[in-house]
């Protein structure tokens, strides 16, 4: 996975918040009604992001994301 993670490219704003938005427990539609987009192209993108990632699924592409520093755990 290291070697994949080297390769890819960095994220574009869109997909940042995406992940964003995918990481505060946002389903597929309400994230396509928030950013404006098709449920679809919203699903294709988080697929698209997990694959540059190597990650399994949709939770360990977030857990991939915290240990890149994309995404941080913020307390209350």
């Amino acid at each position: 996975m290291e070697d994949s993670l080297k390769r890819a490219q960095p994220l574009t704003e869109r997909e940042l918040s995406i992940l964003e938005l995918l990481a505060l427990g946002q389903s597929t539609k309400e994230i396509s009604r928030l950013v404006d987009i098709a449920p679809r192209t919203v699903e294709r993108m988080v697929d698209n992001i997990r694959s540059r990632f190597d990650a399994r699924n949709r939770a360990h592409l977030i857990t991939v994301a915290l240990r890149l520093g994309l995404l941080s755990i913020e307390g209350k």
